[in-house]
């Protein structure tokens, strides 16, 4: 499997953190069969924010594996590990893993990963996990709802939506083809709603996100540009609320 390689800064990871651990379905925590000690996965962990949202959520001793193919992120979760859990750091390519990268886990996670896989590369990750329960948040499902409405929001979600499907990636599609993928293996599967409710006190994020938003639409639209100036500015003149869908994911080998 190979996969383009999509590189994240850690102030934005950081910036996101607080609405990431807001919006995931902790609901989803409840049905992870008891275990006498957690040995956890993350793969693709970027600065480890879903082991410091997780850990309280477990009881039982816990050891956290880091994957990540940045070694900055690692060096950056490796500083500001999960409260009270072990933890090691492994430079990793997500999509080149092998079953024996994987050896010994009681639960594999991973955070906004999964919509920017191919199909091929979703496969062969769940062909790994599907033996071990699985926990899959934050997956974009590609809907968008900015308040008050404007008639340019639904064409900037729909080339939004394209540009994360482009060279194959599954983007909008990658929750529904996980469940389907897991289910064709055995394995239980639950979904729950994960999205971000923004607001007034997440106008930074807000605004860093919208900008993202609109420049990726404006990149597989081009003809978008001679109007998004005037969106964006009528947008960022004052508190931007928007809810952006997301969905988590939990797998369950019968």
């Amino acid at each position: 499997m190979t996969a383009g390689y999509v590189r994240v800064s850690p102030s934005w990871l950081a910036l996101r953190e607080p609405a990431d651990a807001a919006a995931r379905a902790a609901e989803l925590v409840e049905h992870l069969p008891a275990t006498g000690r957690w040995v956890i996965h993350d793969l693709a962990c970027g600065t480890g924010s879903m082991g410091r949202w997780l850990t309280p959520l477990l009881r039982g001793p816990q050891h956290w594996v880091l994957h990540d193919r940045d070694p900055d992120l690692l060096e950056v979760a490796a500083a500001n590990p999960p409260p009270g859990a072990s933890v090691e750091v492994r430079q990793s390519d997500i999509t080149r893993l092998r079953p024996d990268d994987l050896a010994g886990a009681t639960l594999i996670t991973s955070s906004a990963l999964l919509d920017l896989l191919t199909g091929d590369e979703l496969a062969g990750l769940v062909s790994l996990c599907a033996s071990c329960p699985t926990l899959l948040t934050l997956s974009v499902t590609g809907s968008v709802a900015l308040s008050p409405a404007d008639p340019l929001d639904g064409r900037v979600a729909a080339a939004f939506n394209d540009h994360q499907r482009r060279g194959g990636l599954l983007g909008p599609d990658a929750v529904e083809a996980a469940a389907d993928e897991f289910c064709r293996l055995g394995a239980e599967v639950l979904i729950s709603p994960s999205p971000w409710r923004l607001g007034a006190p997440d106008a930074d994020l807000a605004a860093e996100w919208f900008r993202g938003w609109v420049d990726a639409g404006c990149e597989q639209e081009p003809e978008l540009a001679d109007e998004i100036g005037a969106y964006s500015d009528r947008r960022l003149a004052g508190p931007l609320a928007v809810t952006v869908g997301h969905a988590d994911l939990l797998a369950l080998p019968r």
